[in-house]
């Protein structure tokens, strides 16, 4: 039985356990952040313990330092979560590949406020302003107009004036009003399954409109036009990583690539394909040592 080594306990390590056992591959949690480790003879991992690794851990330094340690191959590594977490490069290659995104401006700071005004003025409200690096839909808000915009954009400098921040961009969005969120799974190039996001009523009626599982959205699976499942695809060809979970926007005309996510989390197993579990586990061998 293969052994694999899972930086996370959350949701997916939880889910993902008993298929995979029942496929020889033994999923074991290995926590790499938020605990002292010793760099000497008596480091908490054994290389030969591990087999392979799931994916990079989020917390890349924390990550740099198991990864010394484990010297296992990841499904998806370093690499593969620094493209997808880069928000704007991602949405720079596909724009490149002629594969649609909604319509974006990438702000370096520092930048004057004028800058920022001829930013705003390129969009008709609201806008969505996005940290260029975080997940789960963390410091993504609206702006109505541009005294709100230009006050959002004052809070980001003051968090860059940091200057142990390592980004210090973000991102100026179109709002797709009535958007239909999606999230569509693609493993070595071939799509695997999707869910639509979508939140309470009550939530959209108190004014929530970001779709996310982590803040309330419900999931629920669905099955995508196969042209939808082949823009998935060809996101994750373009970007060149082997598990990606591909967000897509829906609105009456268009069909936009959002985001993007190296380190997805599996939602309950009937939400997929049928095979879902096996092409996992399949994968999983190709990476073993």
């Amino acid at each position: 039985m293969l052994t694999l080594a899972v930086a996370n306990n959350t949701e997916t390590f939880q889910r993902m356990r008993e298929p995979l056992a029942e496929r020889d591959i033994q999923a074991q949690y290995v926590p790499v952040s938020e605990r002292v480790v010793s760099l000497g003879t008596d480091t908490p991992w054994e290389p030969a313990e591990y087999d392979v690794g799931y994916v990079y851990p989020g917390r890349l330094m924390e990550g740099g330092v198991a990864d010394a340690r484990l010297e296992v191959p990841w499904l998806n590594g370093r690499d593969a979560v620094l493209t997808s977490r880069n928000k704007a490069e991602v949405l720079a290659r596909l724009e490149r590949a002629d594969l649609p995104v909604p319509t974006s401006v990438y702000v370096s700071n520092e930048v004057s406020e004028a800058e920022l005004a001829d930013v705003f003025e390129r969009f008709e409200p609201p806008v969505v302003v996005k940290p260029n690096s975080t997940t789960r839909g963390v410091g993504v808000a609206k702006a109505h107009d541009l005294d709100s915009f230009l006050g959002i954009c004052d809070y980001l400098s003051l968090v860059h004036d940091y200057r142990a921040t390592g980004d210090r961009s973000f991102l100026v969005q179109e709002y797709l009003p009535d958007a239909t969120d999606y999230r569509v799974m693609v493993l070595e190039g071939e799509y695997v399954g999707a869910v639509e996001r979508r939140l309470p009523d009550d939530a959209v009626a108190s004014g929530q409109w970001k779709h996310n599982v982590h803040r309330g959205a419900e999931a629920t699976g669905v099955d995508l036009p196969e042209q939808w499942r082949d823009l998935a695809e060809s996101v994750a060809a373009e970007l060149e990583i082997p598990f990606l979970g591909v967000d897509l926007l829906e609105t009456d005309d268009r069909l936009v690539v959002n985001e993007t996510n190296a380190r997805p989390t599996i939602d309950e197993e009937t939400k997929y394909e049928p095979d879902f579990y096996d092409r996992l586990a399949a994968a999983i061998r190709t990476r073993c040592r």
